[in-house]
């Protein structure tokens, strides 16, 4: 994950958490990428890639106030260092207030898959992701998306879930529904304070998990092939029986190295620290430092420190402990290293484990996955026929065994 601006942005979102990584630089530092690290980064990315596509992730910061002209070196480089027969996909995570014709002309040009990040609603966007004068930043995102599809890029939107957002799950998933968007990752924001208590601004564990569960049953009732939301595709993989394609949800993680822009390189996007610092991609091969003893250890300290209440939890498989960076509360029985949003991701796993099942049933048998919305209307017409016909002394349609007028009857009175 390559910073080729550093921490700069030309947006003051309330809950970054790495706009204060300038604090690592010395005063006066120009925060840009030089020819000598770029070239280093590529060549070294490329050496060390399986092939025969090499994966290229451009973040920051805000990664276009680098300029067209760096990028265009990019794709220069990439091609000078390439083997026959290899190719190169790059990824842009971008705020898209910066994106005019001649950048998406670019993008859509050399193959870019590109990222955007929208806080749904201009309601809850602007509240939370201003640019730095303070002023609103979502009706420029919203046209940086619509100049991106008029270009042919379609591209995936990173939705941040925090205390804002949490609040109206239906009204922000179906913005993204009216506006077309066909990829969208919700991405719960746990921030802490000075005094390391949890702000405001963090999403709180039920409120995730009323959130994520709100939305999976809009979603798997009617718009399975519609939108691809990451949080409840990457469950059905896993539930599928393959990897995770996200570290958050691997056995371990230390793969996704992150790159600044002055050739160092860090454990983690989260671990941009001088304990995390591994080397400098000039000097050191980003082989050696994926597989470095520090890196290897910082990767599967994700499992060797779970706690027990986690080791014995039916949902492991699904979260693994989530991000070691919000591994900072304890048990009930007051061990360390519990994930701050543990009760969260158990009870929207648990609630959508059942119709995630059954659509890897459906998918094996051919049927397909987005067969489900079938499924599921005509169970629960049937169910509401059910009630509607059930009579006083009929069996009570909930199950219970008991008869309808000493059950649900007696209680609706």
């Amino acid at each position: 994950m390559a910073k080729p601006i550093g921490p700069l942005c030309n947006l003051a979102c309330d809950y970054c958490y790495y706009l204060g990584k300038t604090s690592l630089f010395p005063a006066g530092e120009r925060y840009r990428m030089s020819d000598e690290v770029l070239e280093a980064h590529i060549r070294a990315f490329i050496e060390a890639a399986p092939g025969p596509l090499v994966y290229f992730a451009w973040h920051g910061g805000e990664p276009t106030l680098a300029g067209l002209d760096f990028f265009r070196r990019v794709v220069e480089l990439q091609q000078r260092h390439l083997p026959p027969g290899w190719s190169c996909l790059n990824n842009l995570q971008t705020n898209g207030t910066r994106l005019d014709d001649a950048w998406c002309t670019f993008l859509a040009g050399n193959g870019f898959a590109v990222g955007i990040s929208i806080d749904g609603p201009a309601r809850f966007h602007d509240r939370s992701r201003p640019d730095r004068r303070g002023l609103p930043s979502h009706g420029r995102a919203m046209r940086g998306l619509a100049r991106l599809r008029d270009h042919g890029v379609e591209p995936d939107v990173l939705c941040t879930l925090n205390a804002r957002t949490a609040a109206a799950p239906l009204e922000v998933y179906r913005f993204f529904l009216a506006e077309g968007v066909r990829w969208v990752q919700f991405l719960p924001v746990v921030e802490r304070g000075a005094d390391g208590t949890v702000t405001e601004r963090s999403v709180a564990p039920e409120a995730m998990s009323a959130f994520l569960c709100t939305i999976f049953d809009e979603w798997v009732r009617h718009d399975v092939g519609r939108i691809a939301v990451q949080n409840f595709a990457e469950a059905l993989q896993v539930v599928s029986g393959q990897p995770a394609n996200l570290c958050v949800m691997s056995e371990t993680c230390g793969r996704v190295l992150a790159l600044e822009h002055d050739g160092s390189v860090y454990a983690c996007d989260h671990f941009v620290d001088p304990a995390h610092r591994l080397g400098n991609v000039t000097t050191d091969g980003l082989a050696v430092l994926v597989e470095s003893p520090a890196q290897l250890a910082f990767g599967q300290a994700k499992k060797a420190s779970l706690p027990g209440q986690c080791r014995s939890c039916p949902v492991l498989f699904l979260c693994n402990g989530g991000c070691p960076k919000d591994r900072f509360a304890f048990t009930s029985e007051g061990e360390p290293g519990l994930n701050h949003l543990c009760a969260g991701y158990r009870q929207s796993y648990e609630h959508m484990l059942p119709q995630l099942q059954r659509m890897v049933s459906l998918g094996r048998s051919g049927t397909g996955v987005a067969a489900i919305m079938g499924a599921l209307e005509v169970e629960e017409h049937e169910e509401r026929r059910r009630w509607r016909i059930a009579s006083r002394n009929d069996p009570c349609p909930c199950g219970s065994g008991r008869k309808y007028k000493r059950c649900c009857l007696a209680s609706r009175r």
